[in-house]
């Protein structure tokens, strides 16, 4: 027995969904770093991201990946057209306006999820979680209180169309128990690369990055940002889609200290304040719920409804 296999289902999402946010804490911090055009950051994150999912998907399924795919049906084709305009809407968000305005816009994805959940799929959300979504929305907004008036309206619309498609993404894969989408993750590389190339192409006189923007694209769309989403892709198999969007915010929290660090700009005591607000309320939830699942396998609480997982391998 592999010592994965130890985990409850639900231990294994909270582990694949921290550790894909914690993968892509860096993401918002490299994409300034790498300080290229619109076209060109999407066109090189577009085909790199997807070089790096099918890499993935190919050691993970091996013989097996042309039945992945056929398993995701059109709802993976759904999921890639989603995914493809949450990356849109992240990375153009980043360009138009202070990653604060979509550090705290992005935090309503768990919300946003939350809802669609309850509506579509009538899942019922412990008061809990409801809670910790609130708590958690009230310490990005601390944390991006300084930026809020700072930001143009098109990044802002650009933050919420990501938020939005992102809850939308995770609440159908909830509608396929069982059922791996990451693979399908490739064709939102081949979109995204595709149309932004074409207007990269149409540009005046486009030209490769420099090496050392070059260096920054590839850590960041290569290796980062596929197995990062991969990660988070699947928590949907073991988490409901809300609790999986609500995981996401260690990425917003780590990458703005990440930012603050790196970029040496000084946090505001009512930012830190925000950022040990959501820290603290995830790890507050987290060791509630570790205790809930102890007290439930000594039989001392009834057993909750879990998501299978069938795939074969992590």
């Amino acid at each position: 027995m592999s010592r994965w296999s130890t985990f409850s289902l639900r231990q294994q999402g909270l582990l694949l969904t921290g550790g894909g946010a914690m993968i892509m804490a860096p993401d918002a911090l490299l994409i300034k770093v790498a300080d290229l055009p619109d076209a060109e950051i999407l066109m090189w994150r577009g085909f790199l991201s997807g070089l790096g999912f099918l890499l993935i998907a190919l050691l993970r399924y091996g013989r097996g990946t042309l039945a992945a795919y056929r398993r995701c049906g059109w709802t993976g084709i759904a999921v890639a057209l989603l995914f493809s305009l949450t990356t849109c809407g992240f990375v153009l968000g980043n360009q138009y306006t202070k990653a604060g305005n979509v550090l705290m816009i992005l935090a309503s994805s768990p919300l946003i999820a939350a809802v669609l959940s309850w509506f579509i799929l009538k899942e019922r959300l412990p008061r809990r979680t409801w809670l910790a979504i609130f708590i958690c929305m009230l310490g990005i907004a601390m944390i991006a209180l300084d930026d809020a008036g700072a930001g143009s309206w098109v990044g802002n619309a650009f933050a919420l169309m990501a938020a939005t498609t992102l809850a939308i993404n995770f609440t159908l894969c909830r509608t396929r128990p069982g059922v791996d989408m990451s693979p399908m993750l490739v064709f939102n590389g081949i979109i995204v690369g595709s149309i932004a190339g074409l207007f990269w192409l149409a540009g005046s006189e486009p030209t490769l990055p420099a090496a050392n923007q070059l260096a920054v694209v590839i850590l960041l769309c290569l290796i980062i940002v596929p197995c990062g989403v991969t990660l988070l892709q699947r928590g949907p198999l073991y988490l409901p889609s809300a609790e999986v969007g609500l995981l996401l915010l260690l990425e917003v929290v780590i990458g703005t200290l990440l930012a603050w660090w790196i970029l040496a700009e000084q946090p505001a005591p009512m930012a830190m304040v925000g950022g040990v607000l959501v820290l603290g309320t995830l790890s507050a939830k987290g060791l509630y719920e570790r205790r809930l699942e102890l007290r439930v396998r000594a039989g001392l609480e009834p057993s909750p409804p879990v998501t299978v997982d069938r795939s074969s391998t992590l």
